[in-house]
């Protein structure tokens, strides 16, 4: 993997920033005048034609500006990223929430997978052994440009209820991390490259669960990450 300079990693996190804010290609002319990147236009577009060629960027089909690839994405996700910390009052109103289902193992993770739904303003879903499969929120996609395109939304639809692609999607084996993020061809064919997944496993009787959310590449990362590791480690706490 190429190494970034400073001024180039400065350069990746503002079109990142500027991408997922806006959902439109970023141009140097954009970075320049919202971003103190302390550089001219040129040598912004210049670094930018860099970070493509090194793979962390990409053209756009509909304008002359940039986006970030799910490479890019990716470096800033595990090397730029600040989460937001959830507050007191919101980690009360979850717990409040699914408390009252604690007996009753499916309404629980029915609830959760809604809650979640609800807090992130995405798609979410729960996978669980035997063919268990939660999922809440679907119209939220709406809500994002990228899904207005019909090939993209089909796509995304055709694999929605196919049990068996979320379980190999989570059985992927790799470093254990309290939150996993998977991006474009990450999942599995070219059908969802345009897709983010982030999950966070638990086990309840040594049996694996997942729950986690699933939009466009550019979701709120520095939102949803913790929101989805308090999910994964508040569900852990039940035993059934």
């Amino acid at each position: 993997m190429t190494t970034l300079t400073e001024r180039q990693i400065a350069i990746l996190k503002a079109v990142v920033d500027e991408y997922v804010q806006t959902a439109r290609p970023v141009s140097s002319d954009r970075l320049e005048k919202k971003y103190s990147l302390g550089v001219s236009p040129a040598t912004i577009r210049n670094e930018m034609s860099d970070l493509a060629e090194a793979g962390y960027l990409q053209k756009s089909h509909i304008s002359a500006g940039r986006v970030p690839t799910p490479l890019g994405l990716k470096f800033y996700v595990h090397n730029l990223l600040k989460p937001q910390e959830i507050s007191v009052k919101d980690e009360a109103g979850i717990k409040e929430r699914i408390w009252p289902h604690r007996e009753e193992k499916e309404r629980l993770i029915r609830e959760a997978t809604i809650e979640l739904a609800r807090r992130s303003g995405v798609l979410s879903l729960t996978i669980g052994p035997d063919e268990e499969f939660y999922l809440a929120g679907l119209a939220n996609i709406l809500n994002f440009p990228e899904f207005w395109d019909i090939d993209l939304t089909q796509s995304l639809l055709s694999v929605l209820d196919n049990y068996s692609f979320w379980q190999g999607v989570i059985s992927k084996k790799g470093e254990e991390m309290p939150v996993y993020v998977l991006l474009g061809e990450e999942l599995g064919g070219d059908y969802l490259s345009s897709c983010g997944f982030v999950f966070s496993r638990f086990n309840w009787n040594n049996r694996d669960y997942a729950i986690g959310v699933l939009g466009p590449c550019r979701l709120q990362y520095s939102r949803v990450i913790p929101l989805v590791n308090f999910f994964g480690r508040l569900l852990s706490e039940f035993s059934f």
